[in-house]
């Protein structure tokens, strides 16, 4: 799902009949809008893909990881330029074998992602864990996958470069084959106040 305050007009860069042509927003919001378009329309470089086996044995599954898409997003709209919340979420099941002692979860969470002006996207997240321990453990593991999986999905709705590239099965079969080097990572500094 997604939305705006402004849902009920209509927006293109190209027709002059739309609400850019007027003087309702300037040439300088209507350049950062342009700017930050050409940005979500890039796709993903290899450094931030990850492969993992599919479910039962099947094809691999080509992923990016939790803080690779939320540290993008800060990267893309600035770390004040957007927010998420759990609009809602759900226990699918806990299911308890006395045989094995072991629990079975399934947690369904409902994600919004906010952007400054007021345009959301929301897409719905799972997670399961199977052969449990420990009750609550399973239900916290499942709460925290179902809310990465559903804010990796409200945030590939606004373009390429925060995961929509992945759905792109030619795009994915070649991305995985480019060799790179490891980035190196920041290392922090403590500031030093005056």
């Amino acid at each position: 799902m997604h939305g705006s305050p402004f849902a009920q007009q209509s927006f293109s860069l190209f027709n002059s009949q739309s609400s850019f042509a007027n003087d309702s927003i300037s040439q300088e919001t209507a350049k950062k809008i342009a700017t930050l378009q050409v940005k979500l329309d890039q796709k993903l470089g290899p450094e931030y893909i990850s492969q993992r086996p599919g479910p039962g044995g099947g094809p691999k599954l080509t992923y990016v990881e939790g803080w690779k898409i939320i540290n993008l997003a800060n990267e893309v709209f600035g770390f004040n330029g957007w927010s998420s919340s759990i609009v809602s979420m759900t226990t699918d099941f806990v299911d308890y074998s006395e045989e094995t002692r072991r629990y079975c979860v399934g947690v369904t969470a409902l994600m919004r992602v906010t952007l400054r002006d007021g345009v959301y996207h929301e897409d719905i997240g799972y997670g399961m864990l199977e052969n449990s321990k420990s009750k609550g453990a399973a239900l916290d593991k499942c709460k925290k996958e179902a809310v990465t999986d559903g804010l990796k999905r409200a945030l590939r709705s606004f373009g390429n470069v925060l995961g929509n590239c992945l759905y792109d099965k030619a795009y994915t079969a070649e991305i995985v084959k480019v060799k790179f080097e490891p980035v190196g990572y920041f290392c922090y500094v403590p500031l030093v106040y005056l």
